[in-house]
């Protein structure tokens, strides 16, 4: 532990209110300190610094420290915001603020009576008890071990976590991290006939006398009623200590937000189950939910600071975190490729269209192999089949070579405006597109669904 960290641990342990704080102590992140009692923490994306949650301060100087920051910042030529923090935070300092989604909260000393009071809540319990499967606290001697088999098997959870991920790996206050400061952390695990299932691991929320659940991560085998057996654990551990505050985190988007991140929350779905991850939260009777802000300084523009913040999130580049998200689920394009390819070989099929080729011979041609790999592509889709991926694959890359050989050597000589020059483009990209996603789902097979 280096003196840096050991600082913000000390000012934390003093002054940690925000449900995110502990998270700051994780790599990535800088600091900038104000005086011996107040520090920022944030992550710079290059254009902007963004906060992970409020300063850890006394509730007297957010304000003061808030203001300073955003000084400092401006010196440096970075916009500013400040990412999941509370509505203390924007009663405290002249900020604008967008609520982003909703948190759950608890009361630990209360949870009994609401697993009394949740027939539905007993049963899940009751159904992982029956199928064998036990809850137990492990120590940080466990997991800080390599060779432990409780290690491995944690180390094995997040390999399949990770895997299973329609987004590629985020950084900011999303990182995968049980190990980092095991010994403030409070660690559970689910076994099954001695193997581990599932993995929680809570991190302290020192200045709320509570626990923030940082990661839980279950097995898709694990039986049902796992996930809410580690709640259970981790709730009941927190009452014996007589903790009086508990929360699973942000639900993002939940909750009252503006209209179009409603919109935002329905196009992503593909890719993210926010209402799924907000019901299962609600199905365990929080006593209360938080709303969550993004907070501004209000000189600044108001769609920055969300661009700034998914910046962070993305590592620094929206655009290689989206090319990496692709890569990890190629198939979605694909069915898009498959979609857009029936109404394209429709137009390819048009007499307005016959000047494009060569002679008729050519263009239906062009529309009959186009037909059958409409037809492959969506057999594809419905079932994947290696070996079909590989016949496709090969196929649409002879349709992007000869493409583009009839486009250089007749199309080129031919062309007359911007709408000659684009269908070239549509004709050789597409197809180039088709297959590189294909070769790379063929050779990543742990990407493709089963």
């Amino acid at each position: 532990m280096d003196t840096e960290h050991l600082r913000v641990l000390e000012l934390l342990k003093r002054h940690g209110w925000n449900a995110t704080s502990f998270q700051v102590l994780e790599p990535g992140y800088s600091y900038w300190f104000d005086g011996e009692d107040a520090c920022v923490a944030y992550v710079d994306t290059g254009k902007a610094w963004v906060v992970a949650g409020a300063p850890i301060a006394s509730h007297e100087r957010l304000a003061e420290v808030s203001e300073r920051f955003e000084v400092h910042a401006a010196s440096a030529g970075r916009r500013l915001c400040f990412f999941a923090t509370e509505q203390r935070m924007l009663d405290a300092a002249p900020l604008r603020g967008l609520a982003i989604g909703e948190q759950p909260v608890w009361d630990p000393r209360r949870w009994e009576q609401s697993v009394r009071e949740s027939r539905s809540l007993r049963e899940q319990l009751r159904r992982a008890r029956a199928k064998g499967l036990r809850v137990r606290e492990v120590s940080p001697a466990e997991l800080k071990d390599p060779t432990h088999p409780v290690r491995a098997g944690v180390d094995r959870l997040m390999e399949h976590w990770l895997v299973s991920r329609r987004m590629a790996p985020m950084g900011f206050l999303v990182q995968l991290s049980p190990y980092a400061w095991a010994e403030e952390r409070r660690s559970f695990v689910a076994e099954r006939d001695g193997e581990v299932v599932a993995f929680l691991s809570a991190v302290p929320v020192y200045a709320r006398n509570g626990w923030l659940v940082q990661h839980l991560l279950r097995d898709g085998q694990a039986p049902n009623g796992t996930a809410e057996s580690l709640v259970d654990a981790v709730m009941r551990a927190a009452a014996a200590e007589g903790r009086s505050y508990l929360t699973l985190g942000l639900a993002p988007l939940a909750g009252d937000v503006a209209g179009w991140l409603r919109a935002a929350r329905v196009v992503g779905m593909p890719l993210y189950d926010f209402e799924g991850l907000r019901a299962f939260k609600a199905r365990l009777r929080p006593h209360a939910w938080d709303r969550i802000h993004l907070a501004w300084p209000a000189r600044h523009a108001s769609h920055l600071p969300l661009y700034d913040a998914l910046t962070a999130f993305a590592r620094g580049s929206l655009a290689r975190f989206g090319l990496a998200t692709l890569l990890r689920r190629p198939l979605p394009l694909v069915r898009l490729l498959a979609v857009l390819l029936v109404p394209w070989t429709v137009l390819l099929a048009l007499p307005a269209n016959a000047h494009r080729f060569p002679s008729p011979l050519v263009q239906w041609g062009w529309v009959f192999f186009d037909v059958g790999l409409t037809v492959g592509l969506f057999s594809l889709i419905r079932r994947w089949r290696s070996g079909l991926a590989t016949l496709l694959a090969s196929l649409i890359t002879g349709d992007a070579c000869l493409t583009l050989l009839e486009a250089l050597l007749y199309n080129l000589p031919r062309a007359r405006g911007p709408g000659d020059w684009l269908v070239m483009a549509v004709a050789v990209l597409a197809p180039t597109t088709a297959a590189v996603l294909l070769f790379w789902a063929r050779r990543h097979p742990a990407l493709v669904p089963a």
